[in-house]
């Protein structure tokens, strides 16, 4: 199917979700016409919707802002070839791009040369956040390091935090933190909200911020919108998707609505990423996975 018949023939949304009100209310939400643009800025990633249009960036990019999405994201952004090109055609259809990853670093320790590395990866990050009108770097703080104690690796990353700050020009741009659930990153130092909110706190810079992932977050704390309460001022960006299995909303037991709105009526204008797979595979799997964003973006439509 070409992505313009798909377009004019509306979505199909019978097999969205299993049975229950929340099927009910996607396929009554659904009608909503598919160039309606979406409340919030979820950001589909570049390549999700190749059994409708192939791998293509610029005809996914295409794809999307038919169907009223307003952003999108590659992790891997700034190293693609066509990138310019890809910001460009996404900035034409009124698109904005979310966060890539930034460089590694040596985070949690102490060490000068470690430091400078660290440093110059970070540079070459912003000047490519830059380049394509990106806001926000993310960064991983990478895994505990034997034997030191969690007091003197977080005192180490906030002195190379600051040091970054000090030494690098970041302008509007930013870095976003990620902390990741321990289940599937096991040994890894950053896991919390309120952990990534305390050292963003120490380091003190409104280049420093967190980006929180919905679901490494449902695992790890749960709590999400006390969470989100707690960590407002320093979250930068959100990565989505639904636990367990870490597909598209609905599948899973995370009330996203209700997430949408609370940082919505909040006033989050950023970007939140589809950063998971998809629970069907093909046309009709893309076509549920749009169903269910329009429902769970359908933030003034009571649930029940």
């Amino acid at each position: 199917m070409k992505r313009r018949d798909f377009i004019t023939s509306g979505l199909t949304v019978a097999a969205v979700c299993a049975t229950g009100s929340a099927s009910a209310q996607v396929n009554a939400a659904a009608p909503a016409s598919s160039g309606k643009k979406f409340n919030l800025k979820i950001a589909p990633m570049l390549g999700m919707f190749k059994a409708h249009v192939g791998k293509d960036p610029i005809e996914n990019l295409k794809f999307m802002a038919d169907q009223g999405f307003t952003a999108f994201y590659h992790l891997g952004l700034a190293g693609m070839e066509n990138a310019e090109a890809i910001v460009k055609e996404g900035e034409r259809l009124g698109m904005v791009a979310g966060p890539f990853s930034g460089s590694g670093g040596k985070w949690l320790v102490d060490d000068d040369a470690g430091r400078e590395a660290t440093v110059a990866g970070i540079k070459k990050a912003v000047e490519n956040a830059k380049r394509l009108n990106v806001e926000c770097i993310l960064v991983v703080p990478g895994k505990m390091i034997d034997g030191m104690p969690m007091e003197q690796m977080t005192a180490n990353l906030v002195k190379n935090l600051k040091h970054v700050v000090e030494k690098v020009e970041f302008g509007d741009k930013k870095i976003v933190l990620e902390p990741l659930n321990h289940r599937n990153h096991p040994g890894l130092f950053l896991t919390k909200i309120k952990q990534s909110v305390e050292i963003c706190k120490a380091v003190g810079s409104p280049s420093i911020k967190i980006v929180n992932d919905l679901y490494h977050q449902q695992i790890t704390e749960g709590d999400l919108i006390p969470n989100i309460e707690f960590g407002w001022d320093y979250i930068g960006a959100y990565h989505l998707g639904d636990n367990p299995g870490r597909k598209e909303p609905l599948t899973g037991e995370i009330n996203f609505r209700n997430v949408f709105k609370f940082i919505h009526e909040k006033g989050f204008r950023g970007i939140l990423c589809m950063e998971h797979g998809l629970s069907m595979p093909g046309i009709e799997g893309e076509k549920k996975l749009i169903a269910a964003y329009r429902w769970c973006d359908a933030i003034d439509q009571p649930i029940a």
